[in-house]
């Protein structure tokens, strides 16, 4: 992959809320029913309301891009610049962040940005760190 950019983590983190929304929830086993299955007709199928349509569970290719997330996201200090990071990654308001985290609109977006940023520097820094070695390799 080329160069990280800001906007590239940004769309990882909000792709690691969409997985993580689609992972199957941990269920306690409970009774269980014997009652047969209610067969419907299909006039009441056609009146029944409609479900929202759901999305079947992540690749693990999926699983993995959001498990590289949540070791970013220990990169960073505070637990602010995560809470914000992560919030704004739930694409929640930023109205109700600054509630939440008890910033002003402009700092908690430079705080956002600069946590972007920090993360984004570091995956660089990385990827050329590898780049040199596999060129000295060579």
């Amino acid at each position: 992959m080329e160069k990280w950019t800001v906007t590239d983590v940004a769309e990882r983190f909000e792709e690691a809320v969409a997985t993580l929304r689609r992972l199957p929830p941990v269920k306690v086993q409970k009774h269980f029913n014997s009652w047969p299955v209610v067969v419907h007709s299909t006039v009441e199928l056609l009146r029944q309301e409609k479900k929202p349509l759901k999305l079947g569970p992540p690749s693990a290719s999926a699983i993995s891009r959001m498990e590289e997330c949540f070791d970013w996201i220990f990169w960073l200090e505070g637990e602010t610049e995560r809470r914000i990071v992560w919030l704004r990654a739930q694409k929640v308001y930023w109205k109700q962040i600054c509630w939440r985290v008890g910033y002003s609109r402009t700092k908690a977006w430079e705080i956002h940005t600069i946590a972007l940023l920090k993360i984004v520097t570091r995956l660089n820094t990385r990827q050329m760190a590898g780049k040199y070695v596999r060129t000295k390799k060579d």
